[in-house]
């Protein structure tokens, strides 16, 4: 298994400020994705702005249900900017029996796809403890195609330390300094894993090569800090 080795000033910013959000860096190819004051960057998918139901505070971006007054004030968060080849770094923390997920490759064309992850494939986020939780479905997994190889996370309402590597089709998902999955994309493998999932019906699910990052709204609590990204 790896351990992840996260750059230094995520340890700066997480043990020596009082803020969360991540000391920006200049010269190790890191960049923020969430500045921890607004969600610059960000839209919600299908919106050209973000939900209400997305709140900031302290450095955290909050999924919070109970906002949700009218249908546009939820939905999944997509970044505004599409990557290839990339590095992405997070933490998240979910409510009891919670469930979200971090989607990549998602193409942003909401009048072809009606959701993220018509397109996207998606590290899964939940508390193990909910009645999803079977095989393929808990965290760290690649959802409904890959379980992972050791249960990783944390207990709810604890924060988890994720990060997706993407280069040339070689995926990798990290939990907690566990590499859960690994697997090519596009491959035979992939394409034969496609047609015996769920996804067998959105045709161009996991087949682009670049697209958008999304944070979904599950429809529970969640909590996400510390996001940024290097592209490889």
């Amino acid at each position: 298994m790896k351990k992840i080795s996260w750059p230094i000033f995520i340890i700066i910013a997480m043990t020596g400020c009082k803020s969360n959000h991540i000391a920006s860096s200049s010269n190790d190819g890191w960049t923020k994705l969430f500045d921890g004051t607004t969600t610059d960057g960000w839209h919600t998918y299908g919106q050209t702005k973000v939900g209400a139901a997305w709140q900031v505070a302290d450095g955290v971006l909050h999924m919070d249900p109970s906002l949700k007054k009218e249908i546009n004030d939820g939905g999944d968060l997509v970044t505004d900017e599409a990557f290839e080849n990339f590095d992405l770094k997070l933490e998240w923390k979910i409510s009891p029996a919670g469930n979200s997920g971090i989607l990549f490759y998602v193409e942003d064309n909401p009048a072809k796809y009606k959701n993220t992850y018509w397109t996207g494939p998606e590290m899964q986020i939940l508390d193990n403890a909910h009645p999803d939780a079977t095989i393929k479905h808990k965290a760290g997994d690649l959802y409904d195609l890959i379980a992972s190889v050791k249960e990783a996370q944390k207990p709810a309402g604890e924060w988890n330390q994720a990060e997706i590597i993407i280069n040339n089709g070689k995926l990798n998902f990290y939990l907690n300094g566990v590499n859960t999955v690994s697997t090519t994309m596009w491959d035979d493998n992939w394409k034969k894993m496609l047609a015996s999932s769920k996804f067998i019906e959105w045709p161009d699910f996991g087949t682009y090569h670049k697209g958008h990052i999304a944070l979904q709204d599950h429809g529970n609590n969640v909590w996400f800090r510390n996001i940024m990204i290097k592209k490889l």
